[in-house]
């Protein structure tokens, strides 16, 4: 079976030489910079384009593809955010480049109108107080999740670049494959969680401001082919209530524990989740609040799959919410 991980370090001149041929200013005009980034893709150096092409084709059976070794140098950072969004003027990262390039390749950069004031880059970095729903939560586990399963436009691919490490390199990003999970359930639990919508709440950003609405929304645990299902799954959000329906969820939760991969993120990473087989998670750390905690950079990207496209959309679009039934 096929690494899903790809050494990059081959490529680092030409993939900087492509990075430095991006406007400089991405937020200045975001449509035009992920228009030029989608050119550019095309002469991304052909083993990395290669892998993105299969992975975007047929997925694998991890779940993710990770581009390692991309070019990043701390010594040409400024200092790890501590508020969002990211000034309008901010010169390009590279590790904001590689998702621009990578991404595009993939699909449509893709931002949602209720979440980080509806941009399309988003800074993941640690912040004091967080909800424990958030991905800036740092001293807690980010549990189990399937990005946005309950919204009508769930990303197919999320996608996390790293400019900094945890202090400690303890933060793990786990993935728990559909394709392996579903090789632990019997079949009468496959048939249960099979196309049956199920009670599910949404993230603290899609609850239009009223504390608890409740599960506003229905999701289905598996979906799509029988033989090869799309995974929807929040260890937090689901809330089944027919006990059968409970039962067979905490089967899945388990097969989907036993199968977890582990990636720690290091600079120069990049992570591509396949949104749609997956689950995944986010191990605790420690910041140390010095200007020097971890980042990443996430974006989200929708292809012509699930209905997540009705046509003439752009890469940069910003869409509304709008809950699975």
């Amino acid at each position: 079976m096929a690494s899903p991980v790809i050494d990059c370090t081959p490529f680092g001149k030409e993939l900087r030489a492509l990075a430095s041929r991006l406007p400089r200013v991405p937020r200045e005009d975001l449509y035009g910079f992920l228009e030029e980034a989608k050119t550019l893709s095309a002469e991304l150096p052909g083993e990395i384009a290669d892998a993105l092409d299969s992975f975007n084709a047929q997925g694998n059976h991890d779940g993710y593809l990770l581009l390692r070794g991309l070019p990043v140098d701390d010594s040409e950072l400024p200092v790890t955010p501590t508020s969002t969004p990211a000034p309008l003027d901010r010169p390009l990262l590279v590790m904001e480049a590689m998702l621009a390039l990578a991404g595009r390749r993939l699909g449509l950069h893709t931002g949602y109108q209720e979440l980080r004031s509806g941009t399309v880059y988003h800074d993941v970095y640690p912040s004091p107080g967080a909800h424990y729903l958030s991905s800036e939560t740092s001293e807690t586990t980010l549990e189990f999740h399937t990005e946005m399963a309950y919204h009508v436009l769930q990303p197919n691919y999320v996608m996390l670049s790293c400019s900094r490490a945890d202090h400690e390199r303890r933060a793990e990003t786990q993935v728990g494959s559909v394709r392996k999970a579903l090789e632990l359930l019997d079949d009468a639990t496959r048939a249960r969680l099979h196309e049956r919508p199920m009670p599910c709440c949404v993230d603290v950003a899609f609850r239009g401001g009223v504390p608890d609405p409740g599960a506003i929304a229905l999701v289905k645990p598996l979906y799509g082919p029988a033989e090869d299902p799309y995974l929807g799954y929040d260890r937090e959000l689901l809330a089944p209530d027919d006990p059968r329906d409970q039962e067979a969820v905490a089967a899945l939760s388990k097969a989907l524990d036993d199968v977890t991969t582990s990636v720690k993120l290091t600079p120069g990473d990049l992570l591509i989740i396949d949104n749609f087989r997956t689950t995944h998670a986010r191990t605790p750390f420690t910041p140390r609040w010095d200007g020097k905690d971890r980042w990443l950079h996430r974006v989200y990207i929708r292809t012509d799959r699930n209905g997540q496209l009705s046509g003439g959309e752009r890469a940069g679009d910003v869409v509304a919410f709008s809950p699975r039934r």
